[in-house]
């Protein structure tokens, strides 16, 4: 029954590979699962025959293998002082056997093992979704070595090292830089959305990524004592400190044995028939909560999955189905996270400028240099070819386009002192176009709302959220001014990745919270949180591994529906844990006055176990 629930439940997606593929779904419970089927198979066997000793041996044998294991399990919760419903089905497994029921025994330890085969089928499925969102992580470096660089782990990194960063890698630890500047992107630690100028001498932070040529860094700390690893040190006290959500399947079982220990004493009691006692523990085994409440699970996470939602296992869903507090990080979240043009103001027509700055930008790699080539493109501008182009990496690029000796940088390009508030930390940057040596205008680049986050925020309310606050490493007016556009309940801004869960801790006291972020500053946040979402699927290795679920689409509108999948599993679980416990008390009450026998018991479990899986099998 339980394997057949475990089918049924997991056949949507089902690996290639047929059987074979159990133990990937977690090693032990994988094996139970086998060993039991093949334990009945083989007792059928022998009972067609009518070799009744090998007939018991065998149901003797695979319940004994079953409740060693889950006496195992049940130690290990004891030392963390969790109780549960493993309990009962130890119950009602050693009293099979010390009554002599072995047939009960193995019916109670095949629904036992099928459960959890597909709470760890689920989570694994999710965990190999991770695999390659956390593959950035920096585990090596170039360091200087003579006349030349040599690769090395980057645990052997020591302070005083040169190491050669180049465009596109990731810093793997704190350094100040070597050469004249460098252009670094520091989006995922702090959330700034444009990449910032760095000048000889200037301190690098780990997990940055060098946006322009290669760089050399003298390392300042080693890369266990870096920002980032000490971002992550972060993330693991904030999963220590995390409230532990107690399963919904422990939450009911919990009183459920109280009820189940006090009517199998009283009816052996009243009796005098100590065997009463293996006949009320086989019909009070809580197969609602040992199945239909993983198959309601296991399908809202895999209908979530369909959705482009990865949920790592029916914890997280259960909490997502419970939040009513939404922490959103700004950047990359609410925000495209990529420079837009927003307007072009000068003396020149507006499209001439962008015209003949996206031609020389054509020449460019840089960020901003795309960003004006894609929306002269998007206006339909013409193109032509750049020639005698000469470009300061991360700072500013001349040319000649058409005769036009065209220029195009920040202040500091041009020799001016770039204005207060330039460094990064604004959602706005502000590029200058020269012609001939005169300026023609100013280009503003911003960091714009994602085309679904208004939409988002409107369906996240409607969905049962009923605060939702900004948590940004921004400056105050911009985030205030993100937050009130889209109509936000509170806003707090240059947060640091501390300081965000200090703000998740303040939150909780108004419900359960679920955080949303993109970047390794965000981590520690989604691990703190009852629920984290980490969105995106670029540069996102620290986040989706803190995070309990990952956004791997671009559409945030995709929480939504997360969130109505995981409160409908949730339900239709709840309605299978009372329909079925219902049956289970009433058939217990006739167990112990004597009218059902432990295998009559076991059969009547099966029927309930039935009709209370058919109606979780409605999560898909």
């Amino acid at each position: 029954m339980a394997t057949a629930a475990a089918w049924w439940a997991g056949r949507w997606t089902w690996p290639q590979g047929g059987i074979s593929q159990l133990g990937k779904a977690g090693p032990r419970s994988g094996l139970l699962v086998v060993s039991s089927l093949l334990a009945l198979a083989a007792a059928l066997v022998f009972y067609l025959v009518g070799h009744v000793p090998g007939y018991r041996l065998v149901l003797l044998g695979c319940t004994g293998l079953i409740l060693l294991s889950l006496c195992i399990e049940i130690a290990k919760k004891l030392q963390n002082e969790e109780y549960g419903l493993d309990l009962i089905a130890a119950l009602a497994m050693g009293s099979s056997l010390w009554f002599g029921e072995y047939l009960a025994g193995a019916i109670v330890g095949l629904m036992y093992s099928g459960g959890h085969f597909l709470e760890a089928y689920a989570h694994r499925r999710a965990d190999e979704g991770m695999s390659a969102l956390l593959a950035e992580v920096p585990r090596t470096a170039l360091r200087l070595a003579g006349s030349g660089f040599e690769e090395i782990p980057i645990e052997k990194i020591a302070v005083g090292d040169v190491l050669l960063i180049r465009k596109g890698d990731v810093v793997p630890a704190d350094g100040t830089l070597v050469g004249e500047f460098a252009r670094i992107d520091q989006a995922v630690l702090t959330g700034e959305p444009f990449p910032v100028r760095i000048a000889r001498g200037g301190n690098i932070s780990s997990g940055a990524t060098n946006e322009g040529d290669a760089i050399e860094i003298r390392v300042l700390s080693r890369a266990e004592d870096s920002t980032y690893a000490g971002i992550v040190r972060l993330v693991e006290a904030s999963r220590r400190s995390k409230a532990k959500l107690m399963r919904l399947a422990d939450r009911f079982s919990v009183w459920f044995l109280f009820a189940t220990i006090a009517v199998a004493g009283v009816s052996a009691f009243m009796s005098g028939d100590m065997s009463r006692i293996v006949a009320v523990l086989v019909v009070a085994t809580p197969c609602p909560l040992i199945l239909a409440v993983p198959v309601a699970l296991a399908a809202g996470t895999s209908k979530a999955a369909k959705e482009g939602v990865l949920v790592k296992g029916a914890g997280p869903l259960e909490a997502l189905a419970q939040a009513t507090v939404a922490v959103f990080d700004k950047t990359g979240t609410l925000t495209a996270g990529q420079p837009e043009v927003g307007h072009i103001d000068g003396p020149e027509h507006p499209d001439r400028i962008l015209r003949l700055a996206a031609s020389l930008d054509q020449a460019s790699g840089h960020v901003v240099g795309r960003a004006l080539v894609d929306e002269a493109r998007r206006r339909g501008l013409v193109l032509s070819r750049p020639s005698e182009v000469t470009e300061t990496a991360g700072s500013g690029i001349s040319g000649v386009i058409d005769g036009v000796r065209v220029s195009v940088g920040g202040d500091t390009y041009f020799g001016e002192a770039a204005p207060s508030g330039s460094n990064g930390s604004s959602s706005a940057m502000r590029v200058k176009v020269l012609f001939d040596g005169t300026l023609a205008g100013t280009i503003t680049l911003e960091d714009r709302l994602r085309k679904d986050a208004v939409k988002f925020v409107t369906q996240l309310r409607a969905s049962g959220i009923s605060r939702v606050v900004l948590a940004s490493g921004d400056e105050l007016p911009i985030a205030t001014a993100i937050a009130r556009s889209l109509g936000l309940d509170d806003v707090a801004a240059r947060l640091d990745p501390s300081d965000k869960v200090e703000v998740i801790e303040k939150e909780r006291v108004k419900g359960r919270v679920l955080m949303v972020g993109d970047g390794v500053n965000d981590a520690p946040a989604l691990a703190a949180a009852d629920v984290g979402i980490a969105v995106g699927v670029e540069k996102l290795a620290a986040a989706a591994e803190a995070a309990d679920i990952v956004l791997v689409r671009d559409d945030l509108t995709r929480i939504t529906k997360a969130i109505a999948i995981a409160r409908r599993s949730r339900k239709i679980a709840l309605q299978s844990i009372y329909a079925g416990i219902g049956l289970s008390l009433l058939a217990m009450g006739f167990a112990g006055a004597g009218y059902l026998p432990p295998v009559g018991g076991a059969l009547l479990q099966e029927a309930i176990d039935v009709a209370v899986i058919l109606n979780a099998l409605r999560a898909l």
